[in-house]
């Protein structure tokens, strides 16, 4: 114990021998033979013959001979429960002198009891997280605010190659280039555009519209690409990227006049697009083949004969002008290359076609039930109930009410009929079972990820098999390599089942939804709404993954940044008054010249009943600010001069609460993600004059939340306060600063979510709320806490006498920290400062304390407090402790006279250390490269179980069937094959050496069904692959019973070559099997199917 830090009141305490504040020696002496238990009758208190209007505030006491005494009760003064209250540096007590210290100096600081267990325990950090695996970093987090026009929306991997989509183009990464310094290929003597100072080097396209979904064709060495301007583009894989220069697109269509959401390719190499309303349209590899082979100056007429052939699937399902599939958006397209089938599916509805005859075989709902109906039914008359308002006339027999009673009714009356509301317009946007994801595993298994985070698996016929769920939050995104399936939640959670849907790992890879997964390079690569790309090494969790956090966490000297940062937070309740440009100066004006962010916070911008009611109904339905509000940030902007030094970055407002950010503009760059809140704790938890609003921003890759808080008010409501704060910091929840999401009302609901993670939760710190997992947190505002226990005139004599040591054993806010009851573990400077309440508007001076009627005691209700990563009382600025703060300025601005209260300001000065992404990245390489463990555990992942195909070799006539045999003759591993057709082409006597061409993704001709594509063969297991011939022309393909156009080719014997792709469970490699598969001709009259006679009207001629 005695170690500890001392209080800096001690020695005041010992130097007066526990006595009040003497005017004069011979009172002293009396007050001493009181406080020793003699006999000494209180005296009444009798007016003051001085005016507290004269005394200057830095000056001494007073000689008046008059003296009030001081009340003492237990424990108030010299007990040993305030020994280590007070940390700091400097002289303690009243001994202190501020204005004999340096600028920029630390301030003896309070800390509150209660802090470090818990949702109060500053959040764990680490040059690695401990709880995930070490990850490639292709692109990291970039801020927001950075990337206008440059915001990435999906991401494709070839097998070199990853691709990404954006709101301008698309770019490329080279695996091969991964771990070299950022480099950006775009337009010449352009930089690193803003948010990818660290990113990998990458090349970028010339611009285009946003591209909205990605397709890769290894057959064909493309990347496809659908956008928002209803075009379909193809980008060359084995292109020459070259410095200074941006690469342009190759072929490109109209595929529909509304943006294309969806795209894939077909088992047959036919292209799927899909759009708004349930428009479905095929583009035939014969038609891209042909286009493909023309000149850049034939493009026009490339284009023109791909948009010819497109088959229309909505016009040829639709009869009588009713249609069978759903008008919803077709969010989803998926290639189900097992069965030869195609999956489309809007929010709720499926359609299954096959993707050889093209025809409708399925449609069904989410529920698995069979649907055969003309549209989707309105949703508009389900809710319309709900979302009516009864009102009910007042009663005649009803006793009038008084206007407080009238006005608390209103407000309980507004907030309910806001709720009901909320509750039905809630029911046509929020749908708890929307589809989000679908995807095919290795094993034929189709899966759906839903909005209410359930995973439902399908059978290849529509069928549902299974649903269960295995984390609450939304399911984004999946994917599936070998026996692993990798899902992605809104949560930015990734998990890891196997097959059979059995929870294996998982973890938190972003702090934004995941969107994106997809397999390549031995990784699997995540991209979260922000922007981020991961890569996961597929084999996680696995004992590669702790050597590699050893090895990169024994290096972060070499990747550790470290910058200083200076914060001036303001408060004030401003009484719904109107400050001056002086008083706006004085407050803050003249306090930032050193400052590099201004965050200001204001309470009682804007009551009134009818306002509070009116800003609850706003709030619901996602609506914020007021005219007041606005007029409050353009005039603090205009005292900080904001248009040339510092940019107003954003704010929040919830009714009479307003939060706002101003940010230096030589520091913006590493500022940014900002993100508001709002908890309401009025009325019903619903109405905003009293509540909390934040902000959240990433300031050098590090998280900072400001909180402005106004809690009940009244002396007795001390447990109301404290509920106020626990109820703002437990459920106060972030999302992006844009008016749709703003709603005070949707914290509360994302934090029930958040809070139900826990019992399905694979790390203990995904259930903390928002606040807890900030680096550092600074609450502000008019917290209301008042002094206990002393009178009126004592106050204002011992504020007269500047004796704050003495007020300070009597401010119940200090009392309830030191009691672990609120603000647990958070700090503050020593208030050396005048109570800044109750004042009358427009006096000056000490003597505008209140002096009515209620004559209110004086109180430090306006605060600022914070908590940073600091767990004990000395630590460096480290990776494992990021965020240093120390307050260097806390003080109220006593000229301001125009409200009840006085403003304050405090001034934090940080250290943070951040990581520099480019150097850990290289520093990965090189652990890759070097460690041996390492790189015998990645050579183990390249193994593939023996496999054996029964031939070579397959000769068909027409409608011809072979069995393939493909065994697996491992006892022990799993493996997954896929056939592929490598390349197909005509016998021609004449020709020697037959040219073999691919087609789309490797598909397959239409006279060729191979069945199961793919699939899953157990150990020591044998899978029956059916290789079939099937002709199949329609009626206007002949003439006179002959194949015309290319089809006539049909007459010739064909070839083709299949490749057997045989993968383990777990494989990053693969082994291949050949067969040639001939089909001879034998002049037999051709099958026509009559399905597809009936709906050949519909297609449109080549």
């Amino acid at each position: 114990m005695d170690d500890l830090p001392k209080d800096p009141d001690i020695n005041a305490l010992e130097a007066i021998s526990n006595s009040p504040p003497r005017r004069k020696t011979l009172y002293y002496s009396q007050q001493l033979r009181t406080m020793t238990g003699g006999h000494n009758p209180r005296h009444p208190n009798h007016p003051r013959n001085h005016s507290l209007d004269e005394i200057d505030i830095l000056g001494g006491a007073s000689d008046e001979e008059d003296f009030y005494r001081y009340p003492i009760t237990a424990g108030s003064v010299g007990g040993s429960t305030d020994m280590t209250d007070y940390v700091g540096v400097g002289e303690s007590g009243n001994g202190f002198d501020e204005s004999q210290m340096l600028p920029n100096q630390p301030l003896p600081e309070f800390v509150g009891s209660g802090g470090g267990v818990g949702v109060f325990k500053a959040p764990i950090r680490a040059a690695m997280h401990p709880n995930r695996p070490p990850c490639l970093e292709i692109r990291p987090h970039p801020l927001r605010e950075s990337q206008g026009g440059k915001s990435i929306k999906t991401i494709a991997s070839t097998d070199t190659q990853l691709w990404a989509g954006q709101e301008s183009g698309v770019r490329v990464w080279k695996y091969s280039d991964t771990f070299d310094p950022g480099t950006f290929t775009g337009t010449a003597g352009r930089r690193l555009p803003r948010g990818d100072e660290e990113t990998a080097t990458f090349h970028e396209s010339a611009s285009t519209s946003q591209t909205l979904c990605l397709m890769v064709d290894e057959g064909s060495k493309l990347v496809w690409s659908g956008h928002k301007d209803g075009k379909v583009r193809s980008w060359k894989m084995e292109q020459q990227f070259t410095d200074g220069n941006t690469f342009k697109e190759g072929f490109s269509w109209q595929a529909h006049k509304t943006p294309v959401l969806s795209m894939t390719m077909s088992f047959y190499g036919d292209i799927w697009t899909g759009t708004e309303s349930g428009m479905i349209r095929i583009w035939p590899w014969e038609a891209l083949e042909k286009s493909l082979g023309l000149t850049q100056e034939e493009r026009r007429m490339a284009a023109l004969l791909v948009e010819r052939s497109v088959i229309d699937l909505r016009a040829q399902v639709t009869v009588n002008g009713v249609c069978n599939i759903s008008s919803s958006d077709v969010k989803y397209l998926l290639a189900d290359n097992v069965r030869a089938k195609v999956w489309a599916a809007g929010s709720q509805t499926f359609s299954l076609w096959n993707a050889r005859t093209r025809e409708l075989l399925k449609v069904f709902n989410i529920e698995g039930q069979i649907e055969n109906r003309g549209d989707m039914p309105s949703q508009e008359q389900a809710v319309e109930d709900e979302v009516n308002v009864k009102f009910v006339s007042k009663g005649k027999k009803d006793k009038p009410q008084g206007f407080l009673q009238r006005s608390r009714n209103a407000l309980i009356g507004a907030a309910d009929a806001v709720r009901r509301v909320a509750k039905g317009a809630g029911a046509l946007v929020e749908d708890t079972k929307k589809i989000e994801a679908v995807m095919i595993a290795a094993d034929g298994v189709i899966w759906t990820g839903c909005s209410n985070g359930l995973l439902i698996l399908w059978d290849g016929n529509g069928n549902r098999v299974q649903d269960f769920t295995r984390h609450p939050a939304a399911v984004q995104s999946i994917c599936s390599h070998g026996s692993r399936i990798w899902v992605g939640y809104a949560t930015g959670n990734i998990q890891i089942l196997d097959l059979e849907g059995n929870l294996v790992t998982g973890w938190v890879a972003h702090n934004e939804p995941i969107i994106k997964l997809v397999v390549s390079h031995g990784h699997i690569f995540s991209l979260a709404t922000h922007g981020g790309i991961r890569g996961w090494n597929m084999s996680s969790p696995a004992t590669m993954d702790s050597t590699l956090r050893k090895e990169l966490s024994e290096r972060s000297d070499m990747y550790t940044r470290r910058d200083k940062v200076s914060i001036m937070v303001g408060s004030w309740n401003v009484s719904q008054g109107r400050a001056s440009q002086t008083a706006l100066k004085s407050w803050l004006g003249s306090a930032v010249s050193d400052v590099d962010i201004v965050v200001v916070g204001l309470q009682e911008v804007e009551m009134g009943a009818g306002f509070l009611a009116m800003s609850a109904a706003r709030e619901t339905v996602g609506l914020e600010g007021s005219s007041v509000g606005q007029w409050w940030q353009d005039h603090i902007g205009k005292a900080l001069d904001e248009r040339s030094v510092f940019e107003r970055v954003g704010s929040r407002q919830l009714a009479a609460l307003l939060i706002a950010i101003w940010v230096r503009k030589t520091i913006r760059p590493h500022v940014g993600d900002l993100d508001v809140a709002a908890v309401a704790c009025g009325l019903g938890r619903a109405i905003g004059n009293k509540g909390g609003v934040g902000l959240r921003l990433r300031v050098y890759d590090r998280l900072i939340c400001f909180v402005n808080c106004h809690f009940a008010a009244h002396l007795e409501a001390v447990n109301k306060r404290n509920a106020d704060f626990d109820h703002i910091f437990r459920t106060m929840t972030f999302t992006r600063s844009t008016h749709s999401n703003a709603a005070a009302g949707v914290s509360s609901a994302n934090q029930a979510l958040k809070n139900s993670n826990q019992t399905t939760s694979s790390s203990p710190e995904e259930a903390r709320p928002d606040l807890a997992e900030a680096d550092m947190i600074v609450f502000n505002g008019d917290f209301n806490y008042r002094l206990f226990g002393i009178t009126y005139d004592e106050t204002r004599d011992l504020v007269s006498q500047r004796s704050f040591d003495w007020l300070r054993q009597k401010d119940q806010l200090r009392a309830e920290m030191k009691a672990g009851k609120v603000f647990q573990g958070m700090r503050e400077a020593l208030v050396r400062f005048p109570p800044t309440y109750k004042f009358e508007i427009g006096k000056p001076g000490l003597g505008g304390y209140d002096s009515g009627e209620k004559k209110r005691i004086p109180a430090w209700c306006d605060r600022v407090l914070y908590r940073d990563n600091k767990a004990g009382m000395a630590k460096e600025c480290s990776l494992d402790c990021p965020v240093i703060a120390y307050i260097s300025q806390y003080e109220a601005c006593m000229d301001v006279i125009e409200s009840d209260h006085k403003p304050v300001r405090c001034k934090l000065n940080l250290d943070i250390a951040h990581v520099d992404k480019t150097i850990r990245r290289q520093e990965f390489a090189k652990i890759l490269t070097t460690n041996e463990e390492i790189r015998l555990s990645i050579e183990a992942l390249r193994f593939v179980p023996e496999t054996l195909v029964s031939t070579n070799s397959i000769e068909l006539q027409n409608q011809d069937t072979f069995n393939l045999k493909i065994t697996n003759r491992s006892a022990e591993e799993c493996v997954f094959y896929k056939i592929v057709c490598i390349g197909l082409c005509s016998i021609k006597d004449d020709v020697k050496e037959p040219e073999y061409r691919p087609r789309g993704s490797f598909g397959f001709p239409r006279w060729l069904e191979v069945t199961p594509g793919a699939g899953l063969i157990r150990p020591d297991q044998v899978v029956d692959v059916l290789v079939h011939h099937e002709e199949f022309h329609k009626l206007e393909d002949l003439v006179e019973g002959v194949p015309q156009s290319w089809w006539a080719e049909d007459t010739r014997d064909k070839e083709l070559i299949l490749m057997v792709v045989v993968r383990g469970s777990c494989s990053t490699d693969f082994k291949t099997h050949q067969v040639t598969v001939r089909h001879r001709f034998n002049g037999n009259t051709i099958r026509i199917d009559a399905k597809t006679q009936q709906g050949s009207s519909n297609h449109k001629s080549f």
